[in-house]
């Protein structure tokens, strides 16, 4: 797929990880439908990236109607959808058993129905329209790729809840990618490590300055642009299917 041909909906759009892809895309000539639910970030990055090239859909991924109508409508304002990166997620935090009792069940429900169930919603309602694209020389209809963390390899103290719902995302990769593979469909997932997004931005320089000690090479936070070049390529490159790409200067998560 070259990337001027790309009509994408990216989740998590309108800022961090998802704004990076956004951003990368319409810059080699791609259109991108931008799935979020923060109304103010939504409209700056419509108006940084034009009107003609991206339009923002307040979205809740773990809605299934919700999604469904979005992503019909995002390939209306598209002309065509061959690509999905999920990027939408929340960190969720918590201990299971903390110094205010055991973690609550809805806040590890909410967590999973964010990362895990809503990559699976936008990615089905998705590949349900892409199947019945034109099919290219190898038979390629569409392309969706997944966020997961190096959290579901070694999660931390508190990253219960979180590290589950990561780790469902990697393991939903091959199933998924093996099924959709009769219709040209590719999956693939992401995992990265520690990158610079608008949480980590808000810590501490101390914190900041440790998270970037632990990673052995390069030692400093990832940038959004390295994980945008990577889903690009992965766009690119018809061989990539139902695997999951480590993106973390190989670090790997201390406990805690």
């Amino acid at each position: 797929m070259q990337l001027d041909s790309v009509r994408a909906i990216v989740t998590g759009g309108v800022s961090g990880l998802g704004l990076a892809v956004a951003r990368h895309l319409v810059a080699h000539g791609g259109k991108v439908a931008l799935f979020d639910v923060n109304d103010e970030k939504g409209a700056a990055a419509v108006a940084e990236l034009g009107e003609a090239n991206a339009r923002y859909f307040r979205t809740d991924v773990s809605d299934e109607a919700g999604v469904v109508a979005n992503v019909d409508a995002a390939k209306a304002f598209l002309g065509a959808l061959n690509a999905t990166v999920n990027c939408a997620g929340i960190l969720g935090a918590g201990r299971v058993l903390g110094r205010d009792g055991a973690m609550k069940l809805s806040q590890f429900q909410t967590t999973v129905m964010v990362n895990l169930v809503g990559s699976f919603n936008v990615a089905k309602a998705a590949a349900a329209l892409m199947q019945h694209n034109a099919a290219d020389d190898d038979g390629e209809r569409g392309v969706i790729v997944n966020t997961a963390s190096v959290a579901a390899y070694e999660g931390q103290i508190g990253q219960a809840a979180y590290s589950a719902s990561k780790g469902g995302v990697v393991a939903m990769t091959l199933p998924m990618a093996r099924e959709l593979s009769r219709f040209g469909i590719r999956v693939m997932t992401v995992a990265p490590g520690i990158f610079w997004t608008p949480m980590v931005d808000g810590m501490p320089d101390d914190v900041q300055q440790s998270l970037a000690a632990s990673i052995p090479f390069p030692s400093r936070l990832g940038k959004p642009e390295e994980f945008a070049d990577l889903v690009a390529y992965i766009l690119q490159n018809r061989y990539l299917n139902g695997e999951t790409i480590r993106l973390d200067g190989a670090t790997r998560l201390a406990p805690k």
